[in-house]
């Protein structure tokens, strides 16, 4: 009975397990564009490397660390000689040895001056503060493109409604004009032209579903999200205009970049390598200790049966006196890379403020069509059920209302495209300045 019942146990037990990473796995409510973001920060294959990098780093850094602790070794060997060696001595040729010999060597080395150790001990929390930096430069990278693919899966279902709309007034414009025919008010063309339009919008709208997948597909992807599982996105476009605004006379400050950041760490690293090179000079010195056990005998089974011991401790000491002008020229190989760094972060100076002017002047720009294109929108509209009443009074001819409908349809499309992109301008603007951090 016990035995069925820690079977059940494990069963529910996995299975909970199961349950809860499935829903870790996934998004059950409507995604935010703060919660794909949070998602791929988890899940991004690439990222989730980064993260690996940075315990790498830390294994790697904590090895070298342990140069400081003392090495202990054992070695053994055992020797048999076919032809005992022998010397003289006293003017008479004698063995010099035994048949058999064994011998175990326990050794200990202690640093006490090393410059690779000290180098580690030295630069142990740059290094490990460059692993992170790549971790949120990546982090960065990712959240803006993820951004960006999530208002571009917005923008397409926003026009896939456009054309949901347009398919509706168009349904109803075929109906008039097929009606007012029948009726002999008019003839066949307009109820045709009407045909026309309602098969462009409808192939058109088919076309923006298919697209629709393939950048879920993609937004996927970089979230590193199920292939097969669902995803929902939500959004409210009263919200997503008020989203989009920034402040535009906020002033560059390169200091904020990750890219000035991780340059100032590779100074750093690059200092700690030209007093790397110099300490060259210097000795290393370290302290030694040995204790030897040997074992010698004629006669094989009675090997271990003596032990003729010896150990020693002391200091050990290496000084290099000449290299052949290898030292010299570490030096400087050392100090010409810190001057390329020097030079990289007096361009990234230049590069982060162009960066930003041309991200503003971009954002700036559609900022002004965004306004206009709402302003088109409304009056689009207005033109249309303007015309569509004096159609269906016989002021105005279908054509007309074709050309008013087709205006219209253009201007939602327009107007979405001009708030997405918005949206993206605001994150290139964001980027620039250094205000997207993790």
């Amino acid at each position: 009975m016990k035995k069925y019942i820690y079977l059940i146990s494990s069963f529910l037990f996995c299975f909970s397990m199961a349950k809860s990473q499935n829903k870790d796995s996934t998004i059950t409510d409507s995604a935010s564009v703060e919660t794909c973001v949070n998602y791929a920060l988890q899940h991004y294959p690439l990222l989730q490397q980064s993260v690996i990098n940075e315990e790498l780093t830390n294994s790697q850094i904590k090895s070298k660390l342990d140069d400081w602790y003392p090495q202990i070794g054992l070695n053994g060997t055992v020797q048999h000689a076919f032809q005992v060696q022998r010397s003289v001595v006293g003017g008479q040729i004698r063995e010099a040895g035994l048949a058999n010999n064994s011998a175990l060597q326990f050794g200990l080395t202690q640093n006490i001056f090393n410059r690779d150790a000290l180098l580690a001990s030295q630069t142990k929390d740059i290094v490990m503060n460059a692993a992170k930096q790549d971790t949120r430069a990546e982090k960065i990278d990712v959240a803006v493109s993820v951004s960006k693919a999530y208002y571009d899966v917005l923008l397409t279902q926003q026009q896939i409604n456009v054309f949901d709309e347009d398919i509706l007034r168009l349904k109803r414009s075929l109906k008039d004009a097929t009606s007012q025919y029948n009726a002999g008010l008019v003839d066949k063309i307009d109820y045709k032209r009407a045909t026309i339009s309602l098969n462009n919008s409808e192939a058109q709208q088919q076309s923006s579903r298919e697209l629709l997948k393939a950048k879920y597909a993609y937004l996927k992807q970089l979230m590193g999200y199920p292939i097969n599982q669902p995803l929902l996105l939500s959004a409210d476009t009263s919200k997503l205009e008020q989203v989009a605004m920034i402040d535009t006379s906020a002033q560059v400050d390169f200091r904020n970049r990750i890219e000035y950041q991780q340059l100032q760490t590779q100074e750093q690293l690059q200092l700690a390598n030209l007093k790397y090179q110099k300490w060259d000079y210097l000795p290393t010195v370290s302290a030694v200790a040995n204790y030897n056990l040997n074992f010698m005998n004629n006669q094989f089974g009675q090997l271990y049966n003596r032990n003729f011991p010896n150990s020693f401790i002391g200091l050990q000491l290496g000084l290099p006196i000449f290299q052949g002008g290898k030292r010299k020229e570490a030096i400087k190989q050392a100090k010409l890379q810190l001057n390329i760094t020097d030079l990289s972060k007096s361009n990234i100076v230049n590069s982060v403020n162009a960066e930003y002017q041309k991200a503003i002047a971009i954002y700036k720009g559609d900022y002004a069509n965004y306004f206009a294109l709402k302003e088109n929108l409304a009056l689009a509209l207005d033109v249309y059920q303007t015309l569509s009443l004096q159609y269906k009074a016989g002021v105005k001819t279908y054509l007309d209302v074709v050309t008013a409908e087709t205006d219209l349809r253009s201007s939602q499309i327009s107007f979405a495209n001009a708030l997405y992109q918005l949206l993206s301008d605001k994150l290139d603007v964001q980027k620039a300045l250094g205000e997207i951090q993790y």
